[in-house]
């Protein structure tokens, strides 16, 4: 009887672990359906010097290299993807909290969390301009920063909602910069539905990776994908990528495994829709991971 018993519990238990395993599976292949690429699996992985353990953002700066920030030094790091090792350091200001990058052309851009811009012009030469924007309306909290070249402009999202549009809590902005006059529009060029998103979360059944579940969707970097052009956003304190159309209408949630992902904070795309994700480093070291693109 004993021995029945136990042949019984062992057949359960793989049993479950066979459920377990293809649900996995069959996440994987939701997502590679979604969005065209196998989250579970990058294509390639980057490991990255400590000196770029705190990274807080990526932008692509040719085919080749990738320009990066990190939160503590006004330093840009261009790092070669092909030889995986760090070819040139610009140092653009002195000490300050560094949370997003992007590229338009020549110059390339970077966010302070106080919301000052910083716009580097022929970044590449050793004699390049550097010109401030402080972006006061913009709040303490600015986190995110991408290049929309369809309007010509910057998109920039703070982290937390709190003092931001404070008429609307369930709005959470994305402001724009102009590029053509070097100024901050003055309303969002974009709100995104916190309640539309709970919604589809709580419809397929996605929680967070948080104690309690709720998604709480605080930005920690965005990018414009160049093929689909939809808007990508990571929250990387819970681990999750939303992709969003042109209105800021939710169209996918993807929950991020936490061993691949160590603290998801930087995104770019190659201009054939491959994508790139920077990870802080935590148990791993800091690491940027390379998806391969597969059109839908």
């Amino acid at each position: 009887m004993i021995f029945a018993h136990l042949l019984l519990y062992l057949l359960l238990f793989c049993l479950s672990c066979d459920n377990q395993a293809e649900k996995r599976y069959a996440s994987c292949i939701n997502d590679m359906n979604a969005l065209g690429y196998d989250l579970s699996r990058p294509d390639k992985i980057i490991n990255l010097p400590s000196v770029l353990y705190e990274i807080s953002g990526i932008t692509l700066s040719d085919p080749a290299s990738v320009a990066c920030v990190q939160d503590e030094h006004g330093v840009i790091f261009i790092v070669d993807i092909v030889k995986k090792e760090i070819k040139k350091q610009i140092t653009f200001h002195w000490e300050g909290d560094y949370e997003d990058i992007a590229r338009v052309d020549s110059v390339i851009f970077v966010l302070r969390s106080d919301g000052v811009l910083f716009e580097i012009r022929n970044y590449e030469s050793s004699h390049f301009d550097k010109k401030i924007h402080a972006l006061s309306s913009l709040g303490p909290d600015a986190e995110s920063l991408c290049y929309d070249k369809h309007y010509n402009r910057l998109l920039i999202t703070p982290k937390s909602k709190s003092g931001h549009n404070p008429g609307n809590e369930n709005i959470h902005p994305v402001y724009g910069f102009d590029l053509k006059t070097g100024k901050l529009i003055e309303s969002p060029v974009l709100g995104i539905d916190l309640r539309a998103i709970k919604k589809f979360a709580a419809e397929r059944s996605i929680r967070s990776s948080e104690r309690n579940g709720k998604i709480k969707f605080k930005p920690s970097a965005l990018g414009i994908h160049p093929v689909t052009d939809r808007l990508y956003v990571l929250s990387g304190i819970e681990r999750m990528l939303f992709v969003f159309d042109r209105q800021g209408i939710i169209e996918n949630i993807v929950k991020l495994d936490p061993e691949i992902f160590n603290m998801p904070e930087g995104i770019s795309f190659f201009d054939n829709g491959d994508m790139l994700i920077s990870n802080e480093g935590r148990q791993n070291p800091p690491t940027i991971l390379i998806f391969n693109h597969t059109p839908i």
